[in-house]
């Protein structure tokens, strides 16, 4: 049977490394203490990533009558398979419904048309064994049937740690829709419904929508 001067050693050394473990904060629970830290960093770290805010930028904004409907020019060169689905679902959380079509596809009935390019690249999320592509930037523009510029706005991925780099594509689309619909660029709702105020004095059948 061990002394009581070995039974105090060992009490003192199990208090030491719990009390090394808590002020690392380390998990005393797992065997591994270490890889659970590594684990947590990590985990923290692509939540913190994924849920930085994306913004609108370079946004050009010729006053005109609120859209209620655009016609969407498909770019088979823009390679995000959701793009379309997101820029739709931003639009209609503006009041604005959408069809898609043939960029050089002769509608008349669409009297305004969504133009966008999008750029991708590609890398290893934390925590993922394999690399999977992004979107590094991306320009809409909304033009006549005419030609004539409505408004444009672009998207480019934040950088430092901030970055938005494994936003979804709605994340990021959704600030740039917002500045090409409203004029409003990276503002929060009320501000927002402050630009539309003033919008709907200038058009007054044409309620506008944040």
């Amino acid at each position: 049977m061990p002394s009581s001067d070995t039974w105090r050693r060992r009490t003192a050394l199990a208090l030491a490394t719990l009390a090394a473990a808590l002020s690392g904060g380390c998990s005393i629970v797992s065997p591994w203490p270490a890889w659970e830290v590594v684990k947590g960093a990590g985990a923290m770290a692509s939540l913190a990533l994924e849920r930085a805010d994306s913004e609108a930028r370079h946004t050009v904004y010729h006053p005109h009558a609120p859209l209620r409907a655009l016609c969407i020019a498909f770019n088979p060169q823009a390679e995000v398979a959701d793009m379309v689905p997101a820029l739709q679902q931003s639009l209609r959380s503006h009041g604005v419904d959408s069809r898609v079509y043939e960029a050089l596809q002769q509608v008349p009935a669409c009297k305004v048309w969504l133009h966008y390019a999008a750029w991708i690249e590609w890398d290893t999320q934390p925590l993922t064994p394999l690399p999977r592509p992004y979107i590094s930037a991306a320009s809409l523009t909304l033009r006549t049937s005419e030609g004539e510029v409505l408004s444009s706005s672009h998207y480019v991925m934040a950088d430092g740690l901030r970055t938005d780099k494994w936003a979804t594509t709605r994340q990021k689309i959704a600030p740039v829709v917002t500045a090409l619909v409203t004029g409003a660029e990276n503002v929060g709702f009320y501000q927002c419904l402050h630009v539309a105020q003033r919008a709907q004095e200038e058009f007054p059948n044409d309620p506008r929508h944040c």
